[in-house]
């Protein structure tokens, strides 16, 4: 996710894809002054022109973009996910990632501000965050799955950005690296801390994103027909559900204490004591009946869960 004008070009409507190898690339692209430094941008968002509100297009960076953002009345879509950025939303995109991005019909940016921080892969060479940068989930979230600041949580990120623009507008010395990377990962420290505090405060969404996930796999495991294609995976639900499977996961973690291929597992065990100790299914049947191929896949994973294998479990019942 980027910030909301930067990601505009005044052009026809198009679903072409571009690719930005550099962030000079995207700084032209974008109309905008070089940067300062050919591995690190850092860009005012209050300062870019005011763009077309109808040109979606789609963009991949081969580096990282930090970006925090306030654009006032407006909408903005991340594929078929509207977004109200009246609030401060810090997001993350790792080299690769695709995004698409729209400004809702009839909309148009009113009173952006924020930033947006651009880090080529190769400034982190031969340093630590080079090692652990892809550690941190967020990179893996999806654009819609951005961070909704505190004003609080604003105010100490800009702290940070004001360092980094100091060491970015100085003239470069030996010592400026290691002192933007130091900031970098105090910034990426932190927002982990803040992403895990949303799962918290954001309670009444999160909670109903689990009660989505319930119905799923009840759904699922309720429905007998022979052709439902396996067991269903944590890609597949979290398809459903419109979300990454990695924020799906630590959502749960924080829910539950079990990611997510624990709870599409503990659902799954439930389903199979309801047959064993209600029905006079087969073990065979239950397990092909529940997704699996394999009888033994099956057997295993019950036995794993409930330290008996299903014919044990059902003559307990006798």
């Amino acid at each position: 996710m980027c910030a909301v004008n930067l990601c505009w070009r005044y052009r026809k409507k198009t679903d072409s894809m571009k690719r930005f190898k550099t962030i000079s690339e995207f700084h032209e692209f974008r109309q905008l002054p070089k940067p300062l430094h050919p591995l690190i941008g850092l860009i005012n968002v209050g300062d870019v022109k005011e763009l077309h509100p109808d040109e979606p297009t789609s963009l991949v960076f081969d580096f990282y973009s930090i970006s925090l953002k306030r654009v006032a009345n407006v909408a903005v879509k991340y594929g078929q996910q509207p977004f109200d950025f009246n609030e401060g939303v810090l997001s993350f995109v790792a080299p690769g990632q695709v995004i698409r991005l729209a400004l809702a019909d009839g909309e148009k940016a009113l009173n952006q501000s924020g930033w947006m921080l651009t880090i080529h892969p190769d400034f982190l060479w031969n340093t630590s965050l080079a090692k652990t940068i892809r550690q941190y989930d967020f990179w893996s979230y999806a654009l819609h799955e951005a961070l909704f600041l505190s004003e609080k949580e604003e105010a100490f990120l800009h702290q940070i950005i004001q360092t980094i623009q100091q060491e970015y507008n100085a003239n470069i010395d030996r010592f400026s690296k290691p002192i933007i990377i130091a900031q970098l990962e105090t910034m990426l420290t932190y927002s982990d801390r803040f992403y895990h505090r949303q799962f918290i405060t954001r309670e009444k969404a999160n909670h109903q994103i689990l009660d989505r996930l319930d119905e799923l796999l009840n759904a699922y495991f309720d429905n007998d027909s022979p052709d439902k294609g396996g067991l269903p995976s944590v890609q597949s639900v979290a398809d459903q559900l419109i979300v990454s499977p990695k924020y799906l996961s630590n959502l749960l973690r924080t829910l539950t204490g079990q990611n997510t291929q624990q709870h599409i597992h503990d659902k799954l065990i439930d389903k199979a004591r309801e047959k064993l100790s209600t029905t006079d299914l087969s073990v065979s049947e239950i397990a092909y009946a529940l997704g699996f191929e394999h009888l033994q896949s099956f057997s295993k994973l019950f036995k794993t869960k409930t330290s008996l294998s299903p014919l044990a479990f059902r003559a307990s019942f006798n």
